[in-house]
């Protein structure tokens, strides 16, 4: 019996050898992965000209970074002018660097909005009516970006008019956190 211990730990020992020798052969022979691009971004959110809204991140190529703004509004309705619901006003963008170098970067953008309508209403005997909200949402397949530029993305023509300003570069080595 105790023959038979030795002999599984001598078989076990040499597996183990083989195997560790595989795997150090297999390292040897992988060439190094490059190092990972990381895109430093802002995205502005302009609204017939106005800032109202900015995004920032730093987010490796390949990966995404998603991100939610809340804005609740409430206003005062009625003939009595008093105050009505309150509305989430939320927007949610993804953004995922696509390519990365020395000539610029490309994004692909995807987008939600809700926002008001520019337009106050009124009921037919005078008393004001709360702003509709409106949905959006868009996609941007690959926002081509120049280094030190900005690129514009329009998302809605008019009534208001919806933009997107961005601005990407590849990060620095020393900040480079998702």
């Amino acid at each position: 019996m105790w023959k038979t211990s030795i002999v599984a730990v001598l078989l076990g020992t040499s597996l183990l050898a083989n195997a560790q020798q595989s795997a150090q052969g297999t390292q040897q022979n992988t060439p190094p992965r490059p190092a990972q691009q990381v895109v430093q971004w802002q995205l502005q959110v302009m609204r017939d000209g106005q800032q109202i809204d900015a995004f920032d991140g730093t987010t490796t190529v390949g990966q995404a970074r998603t991100d939610t703004h809340h804005k609740i509004v409430q206003h005062n309705v009625g003939c009595k002018d008093q105050p009505g619901g309150s509305i989430d006003l939320a927007r949610t963008l993804t953004v995922s660097p696509l390519l990365a170098d020395a000539s610029g970067v490309t994004l692909s953008i995807e987008a939600q909005e809700t926002f008001e309508e520019d337009a106050a209403r009124q009921t037919d005997t005078g008393c004001k009516l709360p702003p509709q909200p409106r949905q959006v949402s868009a996609s941007h397949p690959g926002l081509k970006v120049a280094p030190g530029q900005w690129a514009s993305w329009t998302i809605v023509d008019k009534d208001p008019n919806l933009v997107y300003r961005v601005r990407a570069s590849l990060a620095d080595s020393a900040n480079t956190a998702n």
